[in-house]
Order: C-alpha cells, then sequence, then structure tokens
C-alpha cells in the first residue's frame, strides 16, 4: 500500500478489536459503493473527522483470505444473479493479522437485511468436519455435502468505524480471485460497504453523493465467480461490469 495512503490513515483515530463490539452488527442493513483506486486517499482525507479506523497490531491494513462455498450448480450464485432473497452465502475467513478463522454464514432476507452467524474453525478445512455441518444445520437448509468449494477470494481491508453512531464501513482494496490455476486481481478497484443496524444519517453515504458514486448490489462472491468462471450466466451483472468499465475509462481520460 502506498505511503499516501498510510500518511493518511495515520492521522485517523485509531481503534482496537476490543472496541469493535458496538458495531458487531450481525443483524445489520448494507449498501456498495464502488470507484476507482486513486480516489481512496482524497476521500478518506473527507471521512477522518467521522470516522476511527480499525488498528489491529499497528497494522490498520489487514488482510483477509476468504475461502467460499456453493452448490455444484453454483445455487447460490444464480440466486444473487437473479435478485432472489432470503439466500445464503457459506465462507471460511482467516483474519491474518489477529491469525483468527471462523466459518460464517450469511443470510439476506426479504426486508433487505443481512444476519451473520459464525464460529471459530482451526483451518480451511471443510469436508467431512463435523461441527461445521451441524452449525449449518442450526442456521440454514443445507448440509455439508450440498457444498463444494468455489473460489479463493483475498484481499486487503480498512475498517472505519463512525464516532457518533452504531455504523462501520469497510474498504476492500487490492482483490485477488483464485480458483485452480486461475489467479485474476482488480487492483484498479476500491469496493466500500456500509453497515448500520437502521438507516441513520451516514458521512461516508453522504461523500459518495456528493461525488456522483452510486450505490451497486453485487457481492465480491459473485464478482469474483465472473472472473474465474465466465463461462456462468452474468446477464443481470451487466449494469454492474459496464460501471466498472466506466470508471476505468474516467480515469483514462
Amino acid at each position: 500500500m502506498n505511503l499516501e495512503l498510510e500518511n493518511i490513515l495515520n492521522e485517523f483515530e485509531p481503534i482496537g478489536l476490543k472496541d469493535m463490539d458496538r458495531v458487531s452488527l450481525m443483524d445489520r442493513i448494507d449498501a456498495k459503493y464502488v470507484f476507482h483506486i486513486e480516489d481512496l486517499t482524497s476521500l478518506l482525507d473527507e471521512l477522518k473527522k467521522d470516522y476511527a479506523v480499525l488498528d489491529v497490531n499497528d497494522t490498520k491494513i489487514s488482510q483477509y483470505e476468504t475461502l467460499y462455498f456453493d452448490t455444484p450448480q453454483f445455487d447460490l450464485y444464480h440466486f444473487h444473479q437473479r435478485g432472489k432473497f432470503n439466500r445464503f452465502k457459506f465462507r471460511i475467513r482467516k483474519y491474518v493479522e489477529s491469525n483468527l478463522l471462523f466459518f460464517e454464514v450469511k443470510f439476506k432476507n426479504n426486508k433487505g437485511r443481512t444476519k451473520k452467524n459464525r464460529i471459530v474453525n482451526e483451518n480451511f478445512d471443510f469436508e467431512g468436519n463435523e461441527m461445521i455441518n451441524d452449525f449449518l444445520h442450526k442456521n440454514s437448509h443445507y448440509d455439508i455435502k450440498h457444498l463444494e468449494e468455489k473460489i479463493w477470494i483475498n484481499y486487503s481491508r480498512i475498517t472505519l468505524v463512525n464516532r457518533e453512531i452504531a455504523e462501520r464501513v469497510t474498504i476492500d482494496v487490492n482483490l485477488h480471485f483464485m480458483h485452480n490455476e486461475i489467479n485474476k486481481s482488480l487492483k484498479e478497484f476500491v469496493i466500500a460497504e456500509v453497515k448500520q443496524d437502521k438507516s441513520v444519517d451516514s458521512p461516508f453515504v453522504k461523500l459518495m453523493h456528493k461525488y456522483h458514486i452510486r450505490e451497486g448490489s453485487i457481492s465480491k462472491y459473485c464478482l469474483g465467480i465472473m472472473n474465474v468462471y465466465p463461462e456462468l450466466r452474468s446477464n443481470n451483472f451487466k449494469p454492474f461490469q459496464n460501471n466498472l468499465k466506466k470508471i476505468v475509462k474516467n480515469h483514462e481520460n
């Protein structure tokens, strides 16, 4: 990460993991935004008065490694592609700096709320893991035998926490998608997500409106699948793909 970005982050008030409980937001509403990496430092400069930044072991840009699962027919991907609500997402995620791993179940209901449940997992082993299977039974209608590994998605994350309200903003950069021998990266884009208990006045959202950055709905999982499984149907994501091309074109001029 460049020195300019590190310098901007050092101007934020730092907070630690123990301060994150008030914004755990395991049941929340969220909104995603995508913009060019070259805009990140200037946007952060406008946010430092309203947000603190998560600092883990003297690191403000944390590394995440995530293994996603889906059915053999990619049902979860297709549900998202068709805009179906009451859909699941399953993954094992490693928080590199803290060396913690969790198996996570995310559920998006028909009211637009996202609920996340997770359990500690010692490694990325999945097949035959009875603890994970029991957790799946409690939190979904899926069984471990219905799912298989589909894609690795690794990235760096900056986490901002609103000083006043229950809101956090995750800013993901340096995205890498991997499956077998396929390894693709989208280093020119930033994916930011605003997470709140309920819709409240957000300085980050105001900033997005100020610079005409529109809310989007695609997930990193779907974006990754589109990149490493190009044979799968993605027609409903065409507007998002066109927006990515527009972002790149605007920065080439």
